[in-house]
């Protein structure tokens, strides 16, 4: 998959808290660091992200996306 943004990392999934539309993912990202993604349920199932998982973390403006491979 090809995107636009050149800030990319890899994160591992800490925590996943599901409300009935958003959901917010916590990540530990190699800089010691923790980053947040905030996203819709539906593409939190789509992924298929869970805790624990290894992510590639994009940041784009004032977006941070997850992008599992």
């Amino acid at each position: 998959m090809k995107y636009g943004a050149r800030n990319q990392l890899i994160g591992k999934v800490t925590s996943v808290k599901k409300g009935d539309i958003m959901c917010q993912i916590k990540l530990d990202i190699p800089a010691a660091s923790v980053m947040n993604s905030v996203m819709t349920v539906e593409s939190l199932d789509d992924l298929g992200i869970k805790e624990g998982d290894s992510v590639k973390v994009v940041v784009k403006a004032i977006n941070v996306l997850l992008v599992r491979e």
